[in-house]
Protein backbone atom coordinates (compact mmCIF):
# COMPACT_ATOMS: atom_id res chain seq x y z
CA UNK A 1 0.00 0.00 0.00
CA UNK A 2 1.36 3.42 -0.99
CA UNK A 3 1.05 6.17 1.60
CA UNK A 4 -0.46 9.30 0.07
CA UNK A 5 -0.79 12.93 1.11
CA UNK A 6 -3.22 15.56 -0.16
CA UNK A 7 -4.11 19.14 0.64
CA UNK A 8 -5.79 19.45 4.03
CA UNK A 9 -9.39 20.59 3.80
CA UNK A 10 -11.72 20.81 6.78
CA UNK A 11 -14.71 18.67 5.85
CA UNK A 12 -16.83 16.07 7.65
CA UNK A 13 -14.94 16.53 10.92
CA UNK A 14 -16.37 14.18 13.53
CA UNK A 15 -16.72 15.86 16.91
CA UNK A 16 -16.38 14.45 20.41
CA UNK A 17 -17.78 16.82 23.03
CA UNK A 18 -17.84 16.05 26.75
CA UNK A 19 -20.15 17.66 29.31
CA UNK A 20 -19.47 17.05 32.99
CA UNK A 21 -21.49 18.26 35.94
CA UNK A 22 -23.11 17.44 39.25
CA UNK A 23 -26.82 17.12 39.99
CA UNK A 24 -28.79 20.08 38.69
CA UNK A 25 -26.04 21.38 36.39
CA UNK A 26 -28.12 20.82 33.25
CA UNK A 27 -25.78 18.42 31.47
CA UNK A 28 -28.48 16.10 30.05
CA UNK A 29 -30.70 18.89 28.70
CA UNK A 30 -27.63 20.73 27.39
CA UNK A 31 -26.48 17.56 25.62
CA UNK A 32 -29.89 17.13 23.99
CA UNK A 33 -30.11 20.77 22.90
CA UNK A 34 -26.61 20.52 21.44
CA UNK A 35 -27.48 17.21 19.72
CA UNK A 36 -30.65 18.72 18.22
CA UNK A 37 -28.57 21.41 16.54
CA UNK A 38 -25.75 19.07 15.53
CA UNK A 39 -28.17 16.60 13.94
CA UNK A 40 -29.82 19.22 11.74
CA UNK A 41 -33.25 18.25 13.00
CA UNK A 42 -32.74 14.51 12.43
CA UNK A 43 -33.38 12.01 15.21
CA UNK A 44 -30.34 11.32 17.37
CA UNK A 45 -29.43 8.38 19.61
CA UNK A 46 -29.09 8.27 23.39
CA UNK A 47 -27.25 5.46 25.18
CA UNK A 48 -28.77 5.58 28.66
CA UNK A 49 -26.94 3.98 31.59
CA UNK A 50 -29.24 5.43 34.26
CA UNK A 51 -32.27 3.16 34.10
CA UNK A 52 -34.31 5.15 31.60
CA UNK A 53 -33.68 8.63 32.99
CA UNK A 54 -33.18 9.97 29.46
CA UNK A 55 -36.83 9.14 28.73
CA UNK A 56 -37.86 11.97 31.05
CA UNK A 57 -37.00 14.29 28.16
CA UNK A 58 -38.80 12.35 25.41
CA UNK A 59 -41.59 14.95 25.13
CA UNK A 60 -39.14 17.75 24.41
CA UNK A 61 -36.58 16.14 22.09
CA UNK A 62 -36.68 13.73 19.15
CA UNK A 63 -34.39 10.77 19.87
CA UNK A 64 -34.14 7.00 20.01
CA UNK A 65 -32.98 5.50 23.30
CA UNK A 66 -31.16 2.30 24.20
CA UNK A 67 -30.53 1.04 27.72
CA UNK A 68 -26.99 0.01 28.65
CA UNK A 69 -26.86 -2.04 31.86
CA UNK A 70 -24.10 -3.42 34.08
CA UNK A 71 -21.41 -4.54 33.73
CA UNK A 72 -20.28 -1.15 32.42
CA UNK A 73 -16.99 -2.30 30.91
CA UNK A 74 -15.20 -0.32 28.19
CA UNK A 75 -16.09 -3.10 25.77
CA UNK A 76 -19.81 -2.82 26.62
CA UNK A 77 -19.74 0.90 25.90
CA UNK A 78 -17.83 0.27 22.71
CA UNK A 79 -20.40 -2.25 21.45
CA UNK A 80 -23.32 0.10 22.22
CA UNK A 81 -21.65 3.03 20.43
CA UNK A 82 -20.74 0.81 17.45
CA UNK A 83 -24.39 -0.30 17.17
CA UNK A 84 -25.68 3.29 17.21
CA UNK A 85 -23.06 4.38 14.70
CA UNK A 86 -23.84 1.47 12.36
CA UNK A 87 -27.53 2.46 12.50
CA UNK A 88 -26.60 5.81 10.93
CA UNK A 89 -27.53 8.27 13.67
CA UNK A 90 -25.86 11.67 13.06
CA UNK A 91 -25.32 12.24 16.79
CA UNK A 92 -24.86 9.84 19.70
CA UNK A 93 -25.24 10.92 23.34
CA UNK A 94 -23.82 8.68 26.07
CA UNK A 95 -25.39 9.51 29.42
CA UNK A 96 -23.60 8.71 31.57
CA UNK A 97 -20.09 7.77 30.48
CA UNK A 98 -18.89 7.94 34.11
CA UNK A 99 -19.97 4.33 34.66
CA UNK A 100 -17.13 3.20 32.37
CA UNK A 101 -14.79 4.38 35.12
CA UNK A 102 -16.65 4.07 38.42
CA UNK A 103 -19.78 2.02 37.68
CA UNK A 104 -20.43 -1.66 38.32
CA UNK A 105 -18.00 -3.59 36.12
CA UNK A 106 -16.16 -0.40 35.13
CA UNK A 107 -12.43 0.31 35.29
CA UNK A 108 -12.20 0.47 39.07
CA UNK A 109 -14.08 -2.82 39.46
CA UNK A 110 -11.96 -4.42 36.73
CA UNK A 111 -8.81 -3.34 38.58
CA UNK A 112 -10.10 -4.80 41.83
CA UNK A 113 -11.00 -8.10 40.10
CA UNK A 114 -7.51 -8.33 38.60
CA UNK A 115 -5.98 -7.57 42.00
CA UNK A 116 -8.07 -10.32 43.56
CA UNK A 117 -6.99 -12.75 40.84
CA UNK A 118 -3.31 -11.92 41.23
CA UNK A 119 -3.02 -11.61 45.00
CA UNK A 120 -6.22 -12.71 46.69
CA UNK A 121 -6.32 -11.50 50.29
CA UNK A 122 -2.53 -11.35 50.67
CA UNK A 123 -2.14 -7.65 51.62
CA UNK A 124 1.58 -7.49 50.93
CA UNK A 125 1.20 -9.08 47.51
CA UNK A 126 -1.78 -6.82 46.71
CA UNK A 127 0.45 -3.79 47.27
CA UNK A 128 3.05 -5.29 44.94
CA UNK A 129 0.49 -6.06 42.23
CA UNK A 130 -1.44 -2.76 42.18
CA UNK A 131 0.27 -1.45 39.05
CA UNK A 132 0.21 -4.82 37.28
CA UNK A 133 -3.52 -5.12 37.92
CA UNK A 134 -4.12 -2.00 35.81
CA UNK A 135 -2.70 -3.56 32.62
CA UNK A 136 -5.92 -5.20 31.44
CA UNK A 137 -8.37 -2.41 32.46
CA UNK A 138 -6.20 0.28 30.88
CA UNK A 139 -5.74 -1.81 27.75
CA UNK A 140 -9.51 -2.13 27.35
CA UNK A 141 -9.90 1.61 28.01
CA UNK A 142 -7.36 2.44 25.30
CA UNK A 143 -9.29 0.32 22.81
CA UNK A 144 -12.48 2.10 23.87
CA UNK A 145 -10.88 5.52 23.26
CA UNK A 146 -9.58 4.40 19.86
CA UNK A 147 -13.12 3.38 18.93
CA UNK A 148 -14.45 6.80 19.98
CA UNK A 149 -11.97 8.44 17.62
CA UNK A 150 -13.19 6.31 14.70
CA UNK A 151 -16.94 6.84 15.08
CA UNK A 152 -18.61 8.55 12.12
CA UNK A 153 -21.31 10.25 14.18
CA UNK A 154 -20.78 13.26 16.41
CA UNK A 155 -20.41 12.06 20.01
CA UNK A 156 -21.55 13.79 23.19
CA UNK A 157 -20.31 12.13 26.37
CA UNK A 158 -21.95 13.15 29.65
CA UNK A 159 -19.98 12.66 32.87
CA UNK A 160 -21.04 13.05 36.44
CA UNK A 161 -18.84 15.36 38.49
CA UNK A 162 -18.05 15.28 42.18
CA UNK A 163 -16.80 17.89 44.61
CA UNK A 164 -13.29 17.20 45.91
CA UNK A 165 -11.15 18.96 48.49
CA UNK A 166 -7.50 18.95 49.45
CA UNK A 167 -5.53 20.10 52.49
CA UNK A 168 -2.86 22.71 51.83
CA UNK A 169 -0.51 24.71 54.01
CA UNK A 170 -0.95 28.49 53.94
CA UNK A 171 0.92 30.90 56.22
CA UNK A 172 2.05 28.00 58.36
CA UNK A 173 -1.51 26.69 58.86
CA UNK A 174 -3.31 23.74 57.32
CA UNK A 175 -6.35 24.72 55.29
CA UNK A 176 -9.06 22.76 53.47
CA UNK A 177 -9.64 24.13 49.94
CA UNK A 178 -11.37 22.96 46.74
CA UNK A 179 -9.11 20.54 44.89
CA UNK A 180 -7.25 21.99 41.92
CA UNK A 181 -7.39 19.92 38.76
CA UNK A 182 -6.67 20.40 35.06
CA UNK A 183 -10.13 19.00 34.30
CA UNK A 184 -12.03 20.64 37.16
CA UNK A 185 -13.39 23.95 38.42
CA UNK A 186 -13.78 25.12 42.03
CA UNK A 187 -13.22 21.57 43.24
CA UNK A 188 -15.69 19.93 40.84
CA UNK A 189 -13.97 17.09 38.95
CA UNK A 190 -15.45 14.82 36.23
CA UNK A 191 -15.83 11.15 37.20
CA UNK A 192 -13.88 9.48 34.42
CA UNK A 193 -10.43 8.28 33.47
CA UNK A 194 -8.21 11.32 34.03
CA UNK A 195 -7.10 11.77 30.41
CA UNK A 196 -10.45 11.16 28.70
CA UNK A 197 -11.64 14.82 28.60
CA UNK A 198 -8.49 15.71 26.64
CA UNK A 199 -9.25 13.08 23.98
CA UNK A 200 -12.35 15.07 23.06
CA UNK A 201 -12.62 17.89 20.55
CA UNK A 202 -14.03 20.08 23.31
CA UNK A 203 -14.75 19.45 26.98
CA UNK A 204 -16.90 21.50 29.35
CA UNK A 205 -17.81 21.54 33.04
CA UNK A 206 -21.31 22.62 34.09
CA UNK A 207 -22.19 23.70 37.62
CA UNK A 208 -25.53 23.82 39.44
CA UNK A 209 -25.20 27.55 40.21
CA UNK A 210 -25.24 28.28 36.46
CA UNK A 211 -27.14 25.39 34.81
CA UNK A 212 -26.31 24.83 31.16
CA UNK A 213 -23.53 27.41 31.01
CA UNK A 214 -20.30 25.77 29.83
CA UNK A 215 -17.00 26.32 31.60
CA UNK A 216 -14.26 25.13 29.22
CA UNK A 217 -11.87 22.36 30.22
CA UNK A 218 -10.59 22.08 26.65
CA UNK A 219 -11.81 24.41 23.91
CA UNK A 220 -9.83 25.05 20.71
CA UNK A 221 -9.68 28.65 19.50
CA UNK A 222 -11.62 27.77 16.35
CA UNK A 223 -14.63 26.69 18.44
CA UNK A 224 -14.61 29.54 20.98
CA UNK A 225 -16.97 31.76 18.95
CA UNK A 226 -19.65 29.05 19.17
CA UNK A 227 -19.51 28.79 22.96
CA UNK A 228 -19.33 32.40 24.21
CA UNK A 229 -18.75 32.92 27.95
CA UNK A 230 -21.90 33.12 30.04
CA UNK A 231 -24.26 31.79 27.36
CA UNK A 232 -26.02 28.42 27.86
CA UNK A 233 -25.42 25.62 25.38
CA UNK A 234 -28.33 25.58 22.92
CA UNK A 235 -29.48 24.32 19.54
CA UNK A 236 -27.91 27.25 17.72
CA UNK A 237 -24.48 26.33 19.11
CA UNK A 238 -25.03 22.83 17.75
CA UNK A 239 -26.05 24.10 14.31
CA UNK A 240 -23.04 26.40 14.05
CA UNK A 241 -20.58 23.77 15.21
CA UNK A 242 -22.10 21.24 12.78
CA UNK A 243 -21.69 23.72 9.92
CA UNK A 244 -18.07 24.31 10.91
CA UNK A 245 -17.43 20.54 11.09
CA UNK A 246 -18.95 20.13 7.61
CA UNK A 247 -16.52 22.70 6.21
CA UNK A 248 -18.45 25.97 6.37
CA UNK A 249 -16.55 29.15 7.12
CA UNK A 250 -18.10 31.83 9.25
CA UNK A 251 -17.39 35.33 7.97
CA UNK A 252 -16.87 37.33 11.15
CA UNK A 253 -17.88 40.96 11.53
CA UNK A 254 -14.50 42.67 11.39
CA UNK A 255 -15.77 46.24 11.13
CA UNK A 256 -15.64 46.96 14.87
CA UNK A 257 -12.09 45.70 15.40
CA UNK A 258 -10.89 47.49 12.23
CA UNK A 259 -12.44 50.75 13.44
CA UNK A 260 -10.85 50.31 16.88
CA UNK A 261 -7.38 49.86 15.36
CA UNK A 262 -7.83 52.89 13.13
CA UNK A 263 -8.79 54.94 16.17
CA UNK A 264 -5.29 54.17 17.43
CA UNK A 265 -3.88 55.55 14.20
CA UNK A 266 -3.16 52.20 12.54
CA UNK A 267 -3.17 51.85 8.75
CA UNK A 268 -4.79 48.88 6.98
CA UNK A 269 -1.45 47.20 6.26
CA UNK A 270 -0.52 47.27 9.95
CA UNK A 271 -3.92 45.82 10.90
CA UNK A 272 -3.48 42.97 8.39
CA UNK A 273 -0.08 42.14 9.91
CA UNK A 274 -1.58 41.43 13.35
CA UNK A 275 -2.85 38.15 11.90
CA UNK A 276 -0.67 37.79 8.82
CA UNK A 277 -3.36 38.06 6.16
CA UNK A 278 -5.82 40.62 4.78
CA UNK A 279 -8.69 41.47 7.09
CA UNK A 280 -11.18 40.27 4.45
CA UNK A 281 -9.82 36.73 4.92
CA UNK A 282 -10.01 36.68 8.72
CA UNK A 283 -11.76 33.82 10.48
CA UNK A 284 -13.37 34.04 13.95
CA UNK A 285 -10.12 32.69 15.40
CA UNK A 286 -8.19 35.45 13.59
CA UNK A 287 -10.49 38.06 15.14
CA UNK A 288 -9.60 36.69 18.59
CA UNK A 289 -5.89 37.06 17.75
CA UNK A 290 -6.47 40.62 16.55
CA UNK A 291 -8.38 41.50 19.71
CA UNK A 292 -5.42 40.33 21.79
CA UNK A 293 -3.10 42.47 19.67
CA UNK A 294 -5.45 45.45 20.08
CA UNK A 295 -5.47 45.08 23.88
CA UNK A 296 -1.65 45.02 23.91
CA UNK A 297 -1.46 48.06 21.62
CA UNK A 298 -3.92 49.95 23.82
CA UNK A 299 -1.95 49.12 26.96
CA UNK A 300 1.30 50.24 25.33
CA UNK A 301 -0.25 53.54 24.22
CA UNK A 302 -1.60 54.24 27.71
CA UNK A 303 1.82 53.45 29.20
CA UNK A 304 3.42 56.16 27.08
CA UNK A 305 0.92 58.85 28.05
Amino acid sequence: MTFQLKKAIREQVNLIITLAGGTGSGKTVSAMRLATGLSGGKRFAVIDTENGRALHHADNFDFDCGQLRAPFSPMAYMEAIEAADAAGYPVIIVDSASHEHAGEGGLLDMHEAELERLAGSDYKRREQCKMTAWIRPKGDHRRFVQKLLQVKAHLILCFRAESKIEVVKEDGKMKVVPKKSLVGLDGWVPICEKNLPFEATASFLLIADQPGIPHPIKLPDVLKPYFPPGKPIDEEAGRRVAAWAAGATDKPDTAAIEQAFKALGWESDAIDKTVGKPIAEWTPADVNIARTAYRKATAQKQATI
